[in-house]
């Protein structure tokens, strides 16, 4: 059985901390930010723990890594 291997586009959105939590960063991010407040900005620059009912298929994109 060969090995599995790790979804390209699931390795560059997510990471594994070291207690196994999957993190994922906040969506609007990228652009537009004179419309953003300084405050959003700040808020949505922080990653964020992946939530529960993804959790069981990110961890199947991921099945090469973790």
């Amino acid at each position: 059985m060969p090995k599995m291997k790790t979804h390209s586009g699931a390795k560059k959105r997510f990471r594994i901390t070291g207690k196994k939590k999957i993190m994922h960063e906040q969506p609007g991010m990228r652009h537009n930010f004179e419309s953003k407040s300084s405050r959003r900005t700040r808020r949505l620059s922080s990653d964020q723990v992946l939530a529960k009912p993804e959790r069981r298929r990110v961890r199947r994109l991921l099945a090469g890594r973790a």
